[in-house]
């Protein structure tokens, strides 16, 4: 199964969203600069769909296949 955290977290940076801080666990705070919404993003992203819908909500037009 593939692990979508590490490229998750690359594209929410490339797009300008701002890591804000560390939420309990393996859990980090990221905010969207298109919506201004918080996003939380899991240490182990390891569905496709729970990655795209991330991205969905901070506003970025990019989809995992």
């Amino acid at each position: 199964m593939n692990e979508y955290g590490k490229a998750l977290r690359e594209i929410l940076h490339k797009h300008g969203c701002r890591f804000v801080r560390h939420g309990k666990g393996d859990h980090d705070i990221w905010r969207s600069p298109f919506t201004g919404e918080i996003v939380v993003v899991d240490g182990e992203i390891k569905s496709r769909h729970l990655a795209n819908k991330i991205l969905k909500k901070a506003g970025i037009n990019h989809r995992f296949p």
